[in-house]
């Protein structure tokens, strides 16, 4: 056999090349138009011709960098090229597949650690179509560095669903775009605004108020005087708060906790115990509340620290001053050392497993006590005063797609977030009653699914038990594994990496 150098005979037949182009640019299309039909949108058909043009027509000049005699020319746009297309095919990846997603603090300790890497599926519960399309991939609100927004608020498309493998279910940990994030002080940004304002506000007026003295009408007041005043304090002192922005869903803080309450579950809390439609459900194995540990004299070792898994962040030995002990001794714990000295008292967030081991060290523990409940502060909503707790409360039902409740002065606070900010309409209270869209009403009809989310850290975890229901147009999607896990409190040759996690499903944790 005979090979040739000659150009003219070595190139492939212009049939074979054409047909292959063929072939690739249909191959393309059918994927294209079936994840179009997929999404259930048709503008992106105008992308089509587009398309066409790259592998039959060929009259946009695509590649055009290629033929050019710039040596500098062909390096610099071939790194464009590869990182536009990266950018694109990560765009695409992120919105309608998975995410990647790092667990910031410890509100579902020890199930999920901080340090932990997750991959989140958005197939699971169904990708949203983006509200605001037009962004920089991998990133979610700011730009790094640059600080800007990272986003564009037009187009803003209205929310939409496809189909996904599943729906939400009770227990499930799922990532969601955080409700209360709708407004935003930029100094404060994983804050609540409205409950940071109401707090800023109450500051302003510290004269104690007997609740329990005024109507609900006088009640409503208060709140809107301490939330009003608040407001108005945070907007005039950009220099503490920051700016005051607003975000689209999607462009809100991604939370991620337990669903603890499902659309159309009654939901209560007692005693820490959490009840849907009347029964107890299982905790999860690793559920921990807060604890006062006190010792029998010693410190606690940082080797039962470690063993235990209780992090540096959450070793907190209590001050010994007069007013620090007057608190302990109210709760029983005025123990002392040998030397009579009061005995180190430690706050501790722990398991029943980890009680249980520091209860059986009687050499070295003398009292555990469990954090009161009142110590969580003020719960949802802020503006119905109900004797609620972190640990004792409800019951409240969970707004369902739907279904119709009548209003009244005691449930309206618990669903006027949904039905104004949530659902986008006008709610007014007038003497006369209430008004949704300017019509006089009682009652309501739901138009989106809403879930209950809380932490496994039940006393360490800001959760639906403080800023409410989350609405189904939030919800991000179903972690699926823990594909990396560090801990900051180790060095790279010191047990950083946690070896036993990576590539383990969250489901197994």
């Amino acid at each position: 056999m005979e090979f040739t150098n000659n150009p003219k005979l070595s190139r492939p037949p212009r049939g074979r090349s054409l047909r292959a182009r063929w072939t690739m640019f249909g191959l393309v299309a059918v994927l294209y138009l079936l994840f179009l039909l997929w999404v259930k949108s048709w503008w992106g058909l105008v992308v089509l011709p587009f398309i066409f043009d790259a592998y039959i027509t060929k009259k946009i000049p695509w590649g055009w960098w290629r033929r050019s005699k710039n040596a500098a020319v062909r390096g610099i746009m071939s790194w464009v090229d590869a990182i536009v297309f990266a950018l694109v095919a990560v765009y695409f990846v992120n919105l309608y597949l998975f995410q990647n997603y790092q667990i910031p603090s410890s509100s579902l300790e020890k199930s999920l650690l901080v340090g932990d890497f997750l991959y989140v599926s958005k197939l699971s519960y169904g990708p949203r179509v983006p509200n605001t399309p037009l962004s920089m991939p991998l990133t979610q609100h700011t730009m790094p560095v640059l600080g800007c927004k990272s986003y564009l608020d037009w187009p803003h498309w209205d929310y939409k669903r496809v189909a996904g493998t599943g729906h939400v279910e009770l227990g499930d940990i799922v990532v969601f775009n955080f409700p209360a994030g709708d407004t935003v002080a930029l100094n404060h940004q994983m804050e609540d605004f409205y409950a940071l304002a109401y707090r800023e506000g109450r500051r302003l007026y510290p004269q104690p108020v007997e609740m329990d003295s005024l109507t609900r009408t006088q009640q409503r007041a208060v709140y809107d005087l301490y939330y009003a005043a608040g407001r108005k304090l945070i907007l005039s002192n950009p220099q503490v708060y920051g700016k005051v922005i607003t975000r689209p869903v999607d462009r809100r803080e991604n939370y991620v906790k337990r669903c603890t309450g499902l659309p159309g579950d009654t939901l209560q809390i007692k005693g820490g115990q959490l009840y849907i439609n009347g029964q107890a459900v299982p905790d999860p194995e690793n559920l921990q509340f807060n604890y006062f540990v006190q010792t029998t004299g010693p410190l606690i070792p940082e080797g039962l620290f470690r063993e235990l898994g209780i992090s540096l962040d959450d070793q907190w030995l209590l001050p010994n001053d007069p007013d620090t002990r007057a608190a302990l001794a109210s709760l029983g714990l005025d123990g002392t050392d040998a030397q009579g000295q009061p005995a180190p008292v430690y706050h501790l967030p722990l398991t029943r497993q980890m009680h249980d081991a520091l209860a059986a060290n009687r050499k070295l523990v003398s009292h555990i006590v469990r954090e009161p409940a009142e110590y969580g502060g003020d719960v949802y909503p802020l503006n119905l005063y109900t004797h609620w707790t972190r640990d004792d409360y409800g019951p409240l039902w969970i707004p369902k797609k739907g279904e119709t409740i009548r209003l009244t002065d005691d449930n309206l606070p618990l669903y006027e977030r949904c039905i104004r900010a949530y659902e986008g309409n006008t709610l007014e209270r007038r003497d006369d009653g209430i008004y949704i869209n300017g019509q006089k009403t009682d009652r309501y009809t739901f138009r989106l699914d809403y879930y209950w989310m809380m932490g496994d850290n039940r006393h360490n975890s800001l959760d639906s038990r403080y800023w409410g229901f989350v609405p189904e147009d939030h919800v991000v999607g179903k972690p699926l594994m823990v594909w990396l896990s560090l801990d900051k409190d180790r060095g790279w040759f010191d047990g950083k990496i946690r070896w036993d996690r990576l590539f383990k499903r969250v489901d197994n944790l």
